[in-house]
């Protein structure tokens, strides 16, 4: 038995003894997810138990290091991990901007300080993160954003608004841009900051969208002072630490296209449609979602091959646009076919039988999917111009 077969097992067999039952169901909506963070209120003790048992073994972000709270674990082993975890149907133990964004950026910017204090503490789920980027000014053409810092001798003073920033009213931190530099060119001058979001001066406002719900919010930053300490990387290039990271949120973006755990569409369309000689009785929604379920499949091996890819340093680095862009997409399709598997059922806004018009909610947030993290419309261009090198792109 290789070494490999051997992890495979044990791991197997640790999954099977510590993920609790409850764990192996679907998410049926966001309290479903474990996002942590100092005021996070676990819906049951299973989950907390869950997010307990993988922190301490690493595994809630299994391939990075010890040192920083990871499980030190291969890419082969991560994999094997991940795979075992499917096969269970184990839910993820912790969501995180921490995990999909933050961490690799400190991973490769930050100092030895920065990742001591900050990495262990994402990786057990103490502390929730926020991404400080788009303005009202600066979304798409994010580098014309105007939040400033003035170097104040042991500190920086920002001052400044944010627009679009996920969760901030949840946040305890935010990882934010700031123009360190103003008489510098665009993509210059910039820098990358963290810091608390209980520091005076920060204040948030959630941005009510058409699905009745909101997990953006406006944020305000009032003479908020930043200790020196918590710059990342170099004074004036947290360009090249946000180009990092926005490759990072891309990819977490796009990774929406697959379901996020979430029930599957055959057994939706089923309990809505029915069941007629073993087959869906809607034929033409039958086709549809197996035509759904061959591109999700397919882009799943697409995700997979781009992680190993930039492991291995091989990369593009326009990759991660083609995974927003066709991730995005192919959310939509989810919940477009969602819609249709309910019929007028699905269009219940508000009422218990509907969880609040779950569904109805959740289609129209998809749309915000192909906007967040550079529009759609970006993306083709970036994949046109850097991947496909179409002539006048």
């Amino acid at each position: 038995m290789t070494d490999l077969e051997t992890f495979r097992r044990e791991t197997r067999a640790w999954l099977e003894a510590n993920c609790p039952p409850q764990m192996r169901t679907p998410p049926e909506d966001d309290e479903d997810r474990c996002w942590g963070g100092r005021n996070w209120k676990f819906k049951n003790e299973a989950q907390k138990l869950w997010l307990e048992r993988m922190a301490a073994r690493g595994w809630t972000v299994p391939d990075w290091p010890k040192e920083y709270g990871g499980g030190g674990l291969s890419k082969d082993e991560t994999k094997v991990l991940r795979e075992e975890m499917r096969a269970l149907k184990c839910r993820t133990p912790l969501d995180s901007f921490g995990i999909w964004m933050l961490g690799p950026a400190l991973l490769k910017y930050g100092n030895e300080t920065q990742k001591k204090e900050h990495l262990p503490k994402i990786a057990r789920g103490e502390i929730r993160w926020c991404q400080g980027y788009s303005e009202p000014g600066a979304g798409s053409d994010l580098a014309s954003l105007q939040t400033k810092a003035e170097d104040k001798g042991d500190h920086y003073l920002v001052n400044g608004q944010k627009v679009w920033t996920s969760y901030a009213n949840y946040a305890d931190w935010i990882f934010c841009l700031v123009r360190t530099d103003p008489a510098a060119r665009k993509h210059e001058g910039i820098s990358f900051l963290l810091f608390d979001m209980t520091t005076p001066g920060v204040s948030t406002r959630p941005i009510l969208l058409i699905s009745g719900k909101s997990p953006f919010c406006e944020t305000f930053f009032d003479n908020v002072k930043v200790p020196k300490e918590n710059l990342v990387g170099v004074l004036n290039k947290g360009w090249d630490v946000a180009k990092y990271l926005l490759t990072h949120e891309r990819d977490m973006i796009g990774g929406m296209g697959l379901g996020g755990g979430g029930r599957p569409l055959g057994q939706i369309a089923a309990q809505s449609v029915g069941i007629e000689n073993g087959a869906l009785a809607d034929s033409l929604l039958r086709a549809d979602i197996a035509n759904f379920d061959v591109d999700a499949f397919a882009f799943s091996l697409a995700m997979e091959r781009a992680g190993d890819m930039a492991k291995a340093k091989q990369a593009h680095p326009a990759y991660s646009s083609f995974l927003k862009y066709y991730g995005t997409e192919l959310n939509k399709r989810r919940h477009e076919l969602v819609m249709s598997s309910l019929g007028s059922d699905g269009l219940e806004w508000e009422s218990d039988r509907s969880t609040e018009g779950e569904a109805p909610r959740a289609w129209l947030r998809t749309k915000a999917n192909s906007i967040e993290g550079g529009t759609s419309e970006v993306q083709l261009n970036i994949i046109s111009k850097r991947i496909l090198d179409l002539p006048g792109a």
